[in-house]
């Protein structure tokens, strides 16, 4: 055997050929198409199963629990950003008209707090609707208040518009720059 340079390598021994192979013989010669069946092991039984119908609460028929009123609030001011931006706006434009009609303001004040309790109303409104379309029709979970924050802002900003469109120099201004 010649010696090998690598210090790395893996030396091998030579072995002298035997006269039996060195194989042990075998139990049972190998028979074209039968095949070695060992003895069947004892079935065993699957544990019993117990039905549970996942309803996101617990265990069927365990009460849901109810969320504290707190709970409640955050989810409602969750977009509330939204109808402050519209209030705002309606308010500044609400001033402005007030102010350029001159005279008495319990008039133009008890107009501005009834256009915010009709936003109010369809704040509540907007709600009820996703209530009823959301969760009950489509089986989402509302997390916010956002949709009914950006309509009742909708319709605070188009309320803050038509008071602006009552302010007579406010529209002489706008129709100079547009014509």
């Amino acid at each position: 055997m010649a010696e090998q340079t690598q210090p790395w390598a893996e030396r091998t021994v030579e072995v002298p050929p035997q006269p039996d192979g060195g194989v042990p013989p075998q139990r049972d010669p190998y028979r074209r198409g039968v095949a070695q069946v060992g003895a069947r092991a004892p079935r065993t039984e699957p544990f019993p199963t117990v039905e549970h119908a996942p309803t996101g609460t617990g265990w069927p028929g365990e009460p849901v629990p109810r969320q504290p009123l707190s709970w409640h609030v955050a989810r409602l001011k969750r977009g509330g950003e939204w109808s402050f931006a519209g209030a705002l706006f309606a308010f500044v434009c609400w001033g402005i008209w007030a102010i350029s009609g001159g005279g008495d303001l319990v008039g133009p004040v008890v107009i501005f707090v009834l256009s915010l309790l009709v936003a109010a109303g369809l704040f509540t409104l907007a709600r009820l609707l996703g209530r009823v379309v959301l969760e009950r029709q489509l089986g989402r979970v509302r997390r916010t208040a956002r949709g009914a924050h950006l309509v009742t802002a909708v319709f605070l900003t188009g309320l803050g518009v038509a008071f602006l469109q009552q302010t007579q120099w406010i529209m002489d201004a706008w129709n100079w720059l547009t014509n």
